[in-house]
């Protein structure tokens, strides 16, 4: 695995490094030898985070933890992609072309599933063609934190949603 390691407010020291590539390191056995890791470690007031994504082809493994000690959140962000791999595991290696971004004996080796998804609910509604700014209009009088809607301007199904600092993200897709 290839450690990208970038740091925001805060100077990445070669002891945050090596504690990142032992801990992170520990992951190697799901994934293939080329694998890059992106590693972002951030500091806003008494917060340390760390964001850590893997790309994998048609996908991405990613999780985000914050905590008060910036060796706290790296536990807990290896930990957090561990139990996803073996969560999601059968969802990864289904599809034949991700199977080669992950280590053989991860692909071959069975692990108990934990929690299966199992959608429990199943909802229709009729999409009215709307601009973005009134799907957010929307998504906040129904307290929702996004809202699919078919935008009237591209002619394509998109989403709205609610991101950190009252601000909005909106998603189009990209075939």
């Amino acid at each position: 695995m290839r450690f990208i390691i970038k740091g925001r407010n805060i100077e990445v020291t070669e002891g945050l490094k090596a504690s990142i590539e032992e801990k992170l390191g520990k992951l190697d056995r799901f994934f293939a030898v080329d694998t890059e890791v992106y590693v972002t470690l951030t500091v806003e007031k008494e917060r340390q985070k760390i964001e850590v994504t893997i790309p994998v082809k048609g996908s991405i493994v990613r999780s985000e933890q914050v905590s008060s000690d910036m060796y706290v959140s790296i536990d807990l962000v290896e930990e957090v992609i561990e139990r996803q791999l073996k969560k999601y595991k059968h969802k990864f290696v289904d599809k034949k072309q991700l199977a080669e971004d992950f280590n053989k004996d991860f692909v071959d080796k069975d692990f108990i599933d934990e929690a299966e998804v199992k959608i429990i609910r199943t909802k229709r509604f009729g999409i009215k063609p709307m601009d973005p700014e009134e799907a957010c209009i929307q998504m906040e009088l129904l307290g929702h934190n996004f809202y699919v809607f078919f935008n009237a301007d591209t002619e394509e199904v998109n989403v709205v949603y609610k991101r950190k600092g009252s601000t909005y993200g909106l998603i189009e897709p990209e075939f």
